[in-house]
């Protein structure tokens, strides 16, 4: 376990300097932080993801009986919208032919449905079919769940992390 008299020996820090709890916490995990703030963030958030257990995603993924690239897949498509298969490919960050896979096996659980597309049959376009809205929901409703770690956070707290993560994405 890290300490604080050892932690001040560190290069990152100089022997004055005094860590807080969430440095001495961030190191003793092992991250090796720089001094920027939004290092240590992502760093201590990556620490809230990586302790769930089970893992989040795989577990939700299992509870549907999909992989975790058809969850990602379910999760990202509207209701009542039609993605083509190549954009899709581009935002699972794989092969069009992995695609094809995922679809296959989707589609025979019939949580999606293949399309022609109405200017080029050769395109095909992928949606949602209405056992696919619910497993969305159902995938949605779980991963949005907070961590515990959040949970516990005073509402004040909760509200300035909202605010705080929702300027993030938006930059």
């Amino acid at each position: 376990m890290l300490d604080a008299a050892n932690y001040l020996e560190t290069p990152n820090y100089g022997l004055l300097e005094c860590p807080s709890r969430s440095d001495i916490i961030v190191r003793a995990m092992g991250v090796q932080t720089k001094a920027d703030p939004a290092t240590e963030a992502w760093a201590l958030a990556l620490s809230i993801v990586f302790s769930e257990r089970p893992p989040r995603v795989p577990a939700v993924a299992a509870e549907l009986d999909v992989s975790p690239m058809g969850l990602k897949l379910l999760y990202t498509l509207e209701p009542g919208a039609e993605r083509a298969m190549s954009a899709l490919a581009e935002e699972l960050f794989c092969d069009a032919s992995s695609v094809t896979g995922i679809v296959d096996r989707l589609e025979a659980r019939g949580l999606i449905e293949r399309r022609d597309a109405p200017r080029d049959r050769r395109v095909k376009l992928i949606a949602l079919t209405d056992d696919g809205v619910a497993a969305r929901a159902r995938i949605r409703e779980r991963l949005h769940e907070p961590p515990a770690q959040i949970a516990a956070l005073s509402l004040d707290d909760r509200r300035a992390l909202r605010d705080v993560l929702r300027r993030a994405v938006a930059s």
